[in-house]
């Protein structure tokens, strides 16, 4: 995966298991993608499809059987030294998918947003501790009389800008956002998206955005990664993919984002992926790139197929 811009976390051959023995569980595998410095890489797939599972792997939570994570050019995954756990754990951070359930209802918010601050002594007094939590605290359109309350005093919009201030103040290189919207309101999905993308154009944190939902991540995503079944289908830029999608279970789950103008609604053809249509016995599949930037999971006579539908098309 050559590219000219600046790699900040590469997974490589990566596989997590659960269990062992007879109830060994592959959650998963041949994973292998690279995400950019600044950019947003969106993780999409159905539930148990193991994109929160490689989310959590990148932040330690999970460990994982074979492959290797590299982040800002170390191996953070295996056996690392405490002093290298606790620099990463400050510079990758997470915003979870239920504000609810994140965070501590018996903790005010200034204590919940310094937490960090306090951990990793962010701060050179009490003043400038409060300066910072307060500054942060305005950056994500809460009010600084908002301070000394608790999370149950908030509506889940606002619980979850608290979430995004916790993990924001801290000066992350890398968020991995797992489904942060998903919770919450449609009205507010929005206005939490943009708050995202505010961060990203004023302090250059890269995001690793877990979802569920293509049309959602068109919005926010510079790249998009479909993952079905613990496996990397296919991965693209977000245009690319919304306007070529090669693999039949992007092409499915393309089909099923919902459509605002009933009479296109009415005429637009859906696809539903039936796996059975892959015949890998003998013609093992592998992760390739089918035209530049445009990867997908296929073996010798699919990409074949693949590489001749686009030269028709004109598209290589």
């Amino acid at each position: 995966m050559a590219n000219d811009k600046e790699t900040i976390v590469s997974l490589k051959d990566l596989q997590i298991s659960f269990g062992s023995g007879k109830d060994k569980f592959v959650a998963v595998q041949d994973v292998n993608f690279d995400i950019f410095k600044g950019e947003t890489f969106s993780l999409v797939g159905e539930s148990g499809s193991g994109k929160t599972t490689i989310g959590r792997a990148i932040l330690g939570i999970n460990p994982t059987e074979k492959g290797t994570i590299t982040f800002e050019g170390e191996q953070i995954n295996g056996k690392i030294s405490e002093k290298k756990k606790h620099s990463i754990e400050r510079k990758i951070q997470m915003i979870f998918q239920d504000p609810s359930a994140s965070l501590n209802d018996r903790a005010t918010v200034d204590y919940i947003i310094s937490e960090g601050l306090y951990n990793y002594g962010l701060f050179d007094s009490e003043e400038d501790r409060v300066k910072k939590v307060r500054t942060m605290l305005e950056e994500v359109g809460l009010l600084p009389e908002q301070l000394y309350r608790y999370p149950h005093e908030f509506s889940g919009g606002q619980r979850q800008r608290i979430g995004i201030a916790r993990a924001l103040i801290m000066q992350p290189d890398l968020v991995v956002a797992d489904e942060p919207i998903s919770a919450l309101d449609v009205s507010i999905r929005a206005q939490v998206l943009n708050l995202l993308k505010k961060f990203q154009r004023e302090q250059g944190v890269t995001y690793l955005f877990i979802a569920h939902d293509l049309s959602v991540v068109r919005f926010i995503s510079d790249r998009i990664a479909v993952i079905r079944a613990g496996r990397i289908l296919e991965l693209a830029p977000t245009e690319e993919l919304f306007t070529n999608p090669i693999h039949p279970y992007t092409e499915a789950l393309l089909s099923a984002v919902p459509v605002p103008d009933p009479q296109i609604a009415r005429t637009r053809k859906s696809y539903v992926y039936d796996p059975s249509m892959h015949h890998y016995e003998t013609d093992k599949p592998k992760f390739v790139e089918i035209k530049p930037g445009h990867f997908v999971y296929c073996n010798e006579e699919e990409q074949a197929r693949y590489t001749k539908e686009l030269k028709e098309q004109g598209q290589i």
